[in-house]
């Protein structure tokens, strides 16, 4: 299970901005691994602490944790990348962390000797696709086929060691700071950091040496999610040129209304209509839910407005912590044309006590039902 973000920076949830900026920025020194070259750790808390910060900083993404942890970001399992970041990533956060000392670069050393990190894996663009879904896929979750056009390297297309550079991927320089003498790295403007240029373009291939391909992807998508969610699939974006990695497929959930459930959370809401006599007399219905037909029994007397919960017939968490209920309004059905023999009964039992409103302690306001039903 993936560490707490908030742990992993020391902080409580109520952390301001500037609060979580001050606790990156000290754990990004003392971690930095060139700080730390005898120590095998050192990087891997560095990075994790990069990764809370790049969560944590972000208004919406901090939203998004908050109510649905790491699952918002991870997609659960079936081939959805987590929220892992690359050394390049990191260092591409230093501009607005550490203000203009490193130049919006990576940084590579304390005191002037820092280490060289050679060319860096170019990471291609990413792809972003809609998948729609009903409520009956996501109870359950579902795996979705879909056709994907990516770039990727073309066939025969070969590279040479970049000239500006030779071949490191990064321009360097050192400057005095008052952290003393550092020597910042910038992403070579010639190979963008890949440490090679093309050096043989095939035919059909454009000047990036890619073609574009269609593919079929398979996205398996847990249950619970929600519209709006994005899930990630590593490796299936555009490849970029040279030694690269392949960008990632961004997966958005756009969840398709239903036409008698509306979803509240993970709790549903369904509208039942029984007529009067149904509700006077009693009876019993059955109702489709998304796992089945279920028979729900009305009692007599039953007023208008009553709800009805059925729990754990709702949709589960997307973090697994159980499911939400199913929650039945139950309506009194009115006729509005009555025969002449059905309106001479009806007003005839105008006058009858017994058909006047008498509310008792246990027929709740709505108020008080809108309470309970969130209680």
């Amino acid at each position: 299970m993936k560490e707490d973000y908030y742990k992993i920076l020391g902080i409580s949830k109520s952390a301001s901005e500037s609060e979580i900026k001050k606790a990156y920025r000290k754990m990004a020194i003392k971690y930095h691994p060139d700080k730390n070259p005898d120590d095998p750790t050192a990087e891997d808390k560095f990075k994790k602490a990069a990764e809370a910060y790049e969560i944590l900083s972000h208004t919406d993404k901090r939203a998004k944790y908050d109510q649905y942890g790491h699952a918002a970001f991870e997609g659960g399992a079936g081939g959805f990348g987590g929220g892992g970041m690359n050394m390049e990533d990191i260092f591409s956060q230093f501009g607005d962390i550490f203000g203009g000392a490193f130049g919006g670069g990576g940084f590579s050393g304390f005191g002037g000797g820092g280490s060289n990190r050679g060319s860096a894996r170019v990471k291609g663009s990413n792809l972003r696709i809609r998948v729609k879904l009903t409520l009956e896929e996501i109870v359950n979750g579902v795996e979705k086929k879909v056709k994907v056009k990516r770039l990727i390297q073309a066939k025969g297309v070969t590279y040479k060691s970049c000239s500006t550079c030779n071949g490191q991927g990064q321009v360097t320089r050192v400057t005095n700071t008052i952290l003393g003498r550092m020597q910042t790295a910038t992403t070579c403007p010639t190979c963008h950091g890949a440490g090679e240029v093309m050096d043989h373009r095939p035919s059909g291939a454009n000047a990036q040496g890619l073609v574009e391909k269609e593919e079929s992807v398979s996205i398996k998508i847990p249950p619970g999610v929600v519209d709006g969610v994005q899930l990630k699939v590593t490796g299936k974006g555009n490849e970029a040129p040279g030694n690269s990695i392949s960008g990632d497929l961004l997966v958005v959930i756009q969840e398709i209304p239903h036409d008698k459930l509306k979803r509240e959370g993970n709790n549903l809401h369904y509208d039942m209509y029984v007529s009067i006599p149904e509700a006077i007399l009693g009876e019993s219905k059955e109702i489709d839910t998304l796992t089945g037909k279920v028979r729900i029994k009305i009692d007599a007397g039953t007023q208008s407005g009553k709800i009805l919960r059925l729990r754990g017939k709702g949709l589960p968490s997307l973090e697994g912590y159980g499911k939400g209920d199913l929650l039945i309004h139950v309506n009194v059905w009115t006729p509005k044309d009555l025969s002449k023999d059905q309106k001479a009964f009806f007003e005839e039992m105008k006058n009858d006590d017994y058909f006047k409103p008498i509310p008792t302690h246990s027929d709740k306001s709505f108020f008080e039902k809108v309470k309970d039903m969130f209680s």
